[in-house]
């Protein structure tokens, strides 16, 4: 199975094809510091060729799901710390999630502070959980061209703490309608100026988050998550196409490590062919994601369409997933009920192929 064969990265030298996509879980403490159950759950699926660790703040006064990890304090590195010696402990490679929030953080989970975006427009259709239950999201605050300088520093100072806290990269997300995904797709930025307008202005501040990441790690060290066609969190753009296509071969251009593309939209609103474009224009190592079964991640990889798959609620629910693969073995199934609840249920108790 190509799936199963090694395969380098940029810097990292992966044994397989099969990279654990990253996965928000809420199971870090109320001061977003990740825990021990947290470093026994990624421990746990060190097998895989890469794992992308979860959705990380990169700055304080963020939050978007309540009890989600950062990586802006000393003790939030001491805690990656812990995960990534026991990932590291079992032989197993691990990158960081980058991540800003933008619009979908609410003013319950951080202070009382209005959340930031490109444009004054909310996410509609959608709660979010908060202390006091599910709540409206709440219309932003637009972003001041003065201020983003220090949402790129705020990356940059957490690609520095990343690497303090032991990981071998990080991948900077700009999927799934936070704010660099705010910015890039033109449903959700409507503003003038630099950073607003042609598709190379609304993609400005992705590649200067990239330049400033790369300038902590080396661009071999450095993903690039992507998903120009998911409605999630009430997105759409105009041309996914062409987004696509320029991300590419920007992200090209500066030989990062790799470029990961969700293929798909979550609830199927909208359709699309954006890995052709992607693979047409990205010379580097192309990740695809969403619905991927083994077999056609096989075939997608062995075709030359893409060079590793990532897996999300497959690898949740079988931490051993390469080697089920690998064996033709049932998958269990996974709980979704407990996807984000608080404790070791759906989330370290699922068992692996040998206690099965």
């Amino acid at each position: 199975m190509k799936l199963l064969s090694p395969l380098q990265v940029g810097a990292l030298t992966l044994p397989n094809r099969i990279l654990m996509a990253p996965l928000t879980r809420c199971r870090a403490d109320a001061d977003h510091n990740p825990t021990p159950l947290m470093a026994e759950y990624y421990a746990q699926r060190a097998s895989a060729g890469l794992i992308i660790a979860e959705a990380t703040m990169v700055m304080e006064g963020n939050s978007s799901f309540w009890m989600e990890p950062g990586i802006y304090s000393e003790a939030q590195v001491q805690g990656w710390k812990t995960v990534t010696d026991a990932v590291h402990a079992k032989g197993g490679q691990i990158v960081l999630q980058l991540w800003h929030g933008g619009r979908a953080c609410h003013p319950l989970l951080n202070g009382g502070a209005q959340p930031v975006a490109p444009s004054a427009i909310p996410i509609t259709g959608d709660e979010v959980h908060t202390p006091e239950g599910k709540k409206p999201y709440v219309t932003p605050r637009e972003l001041r061209d003065d201020e983003i300088p220090g949402i790129v520093a705020g990356f940059k100072k957490a690609a520095e703490n990343a690497k303090a806290a032991g990981f071998d990269g990080v991948e900077v997300h700009g999927a799934n309608g936070y704010l660099l995904d705010e910015f890039l797709r033109d449903g959700a930025n409507k503003r003038s100026g630099p950073y607003g307008g042609s598709i190379e202005n609304r993609a400005r501040l992705m590649l200067e988050v990239l330049d400033a990441v790369i300038s902590v790690w080396g661009a071999d060290c450095v993903g690039l998550r992507i998903s120009p066609l998911n409605s999630y969190n009430s997105m759409i753009d105009s041309d996914p196409v062409a987004v696509t296509t320029y991300i590419a071969e920007q992200t090209s251009a500066r030989g990062i490590a790799y470029l990961h593309v969700m293929r798909s939209d979550f609830f199927q609103a909208q359709q699309g062919d954006v890995m052709t474009p992607a693979r047409e224009h990205f010379k580097g190592v192309l990740v695809g994601n969403m619905g991927y079964t083994a077999d056609e991640a096989d075939q997608a990889i062995a075709s030359g369409q893409l060079d590793a798959v990532a897996f999300g609620t497959s690898f949740l629910a079988n931490p051993d997933l390469p080697a089920r693969i690998a064996a033709k073995a049932e998958l269990n199934a996974p709980d979704a009920a407990r996807f984000y609840s608080p404790g070791p249920k759906g989330y370290t108790d699922y068992p692996a192929l040998s206690a099965a």
